[in-house]
């Protein structure tokens, strides 16, 4: 089990090299902690790549090598020579990395408590119990899907049941590969994810929620007349985009183009111009005329990095003041990045992330299951 619900994070007990940041990094200066970031950089030459989340901070991403989505930067990495991988992401991320990257790299998170809330909502355990009463309960093959926002262990768990990951952007495919090899799908962690696209497959009167924590909610025999079971998780960060976000942005700016994350509210993703990953937004503000104005439903930063790629378009948070940046990524303070650099240089490694190498091994083949459709 990795992690518990919300802020309790047992990936803590998983791992059991975890080190919080020495007294001596906790009050530099962002001035001299740039200057000494960059010399160990320079000092570790191509024996490391830095990789920033999207969603992580301007102080993080101006000393990555690459800044991407998740999965996207793992195969950056794997596609790398560097020894090691300093992934400014959240635990889940470093542990996809981990999985396909080659064995002689090693991947560091900078700090250990950088760890997703919703990838903590679907423990392995909860969904060993949630399993065995489904499939108790129907005859039909069930195919489990989850999101690449998951844990290791539940990725593993996903390919011993005959399953696959999926990203935000080819979801709708892994539902039709499941649906094509089995009569149900059971997806996590995530149920706007899944809601969105049973919607968009025209599955919506088929979907129903099993919530792990509400004992109502989780009368197998009712639940299996439903096509797609889609767990009771979410992004804390894009749950909060409502309607009136839209209504208002649209107000301030009749113009504007709507684009929101796919982990929105199903009425959200309805109400806005586009949904897409946060690849898919990126490219949207990178294709835009000069003067045009995009309203970005996503986590802070993002819109943040964008607004200064991108001067000449107008780029706005859909809920203004209110849009909120990840906990999780929160974590991860730059003074943690020119910590575990420094360690290299003197020869230590920080804050190593290993998977456990059977769970490696089905986790890989849920990802190669995702990479075959």
């Amino acid at each position: 089990m990795n992690a518990a619900t919300f802020d309790t994070d047992l990936s803590l007990f998983k791992y059991d090299n975890l080190e919080q940041l020495p007294a001596e990094y906790r009050d530099l200066g962002e001035e001299d902690r740039a200057r000494r970031i960059d010399a160990a950089l320079e000092e570790l030459g191509d024996d490391v790549v830095v990789l920033g989340h999207n969603y992580q901070r301007r102080e993080i991403v101006e000393h990555a090598d690459f800044v991407g989505d998740s999965y996207q930067l793992s195969k950056q990495a794997a596609e790398s020579d560097a020894e090691y991988v300093i992934f400014a992401g959240v635990t889940f991320m470093a542990e996809s990395a981990d999985i396909i990257t080659d064995d002689d790299q090693t991947v560091i998170l900078p700090s250990m408590e950088a760890s997703c809330p919703m990838a903590g909502m679907a423990e392995a355990l909860q969904v060993d119990a949630a399993w065995a009463e489904i499939t108790a309960e129907t005859d039909a093959d069930v195919v489990p899907i989850t999101y690449m926002n998951s844990y290791a262990d539940l990725k593993a768990f996903c390919a011993e049941q005959g399953g696959l990951v999926c990203t935000s952007s080819n979801a709708e495919q892994a539902f039709e590969d499941a649906l094509d090899r089995g009569e149900k799908v059971l997806f996590m962690p995530d149920k706007h994810l899944g809601e969105n696209t049973a919607h968009a497959m025209g599955l919506e009167d088929e979907t129903v929620e099993w919530d792990p924590w509400d004992p109502d909610s989780k009368a197998a025999n009712k639940v299996v007349e439903n096509d797609v079971i889609l767990w009771e998780g979410y992004c804390q960060v894009h749950e909060r985009f409502r309607v009136e976000h839209i209504e208002a942005v649209r107000e301030e700016y009749p113009d504007a183009s709507v684009i929101v994350h796919p982990e929105c509210r199903r009425e959200v993703v309805e109400a806005a111009d586009e949904a897409g990953s946060t690849a898919d937004i990126t490219r949207a503000v990178e294709e835009a005329d000069p003067g045009e104005t995009w309203a970005i439903g996503t986590e802070i930063h993002l819109t943040n990095h964008l607004q200064r790629w991108h001067p000449d378009v107008n780029v706005v948070p859909l809920c203004g003041d209110s849009c909120m940046d990840c906990n999780a990524m929160r974590q991860i303070d730059p003074n943690y990045l020119a910590w575990v650099l420094e360690e290299l240089v003197e020869g230590r490694e920080r804050n190593v992330i290993e998977v456990d190498p059977e769970e490696k091994e089905l986790a890989a083949l849920a990802l190669d299951r995702m990479l075959s459709i």
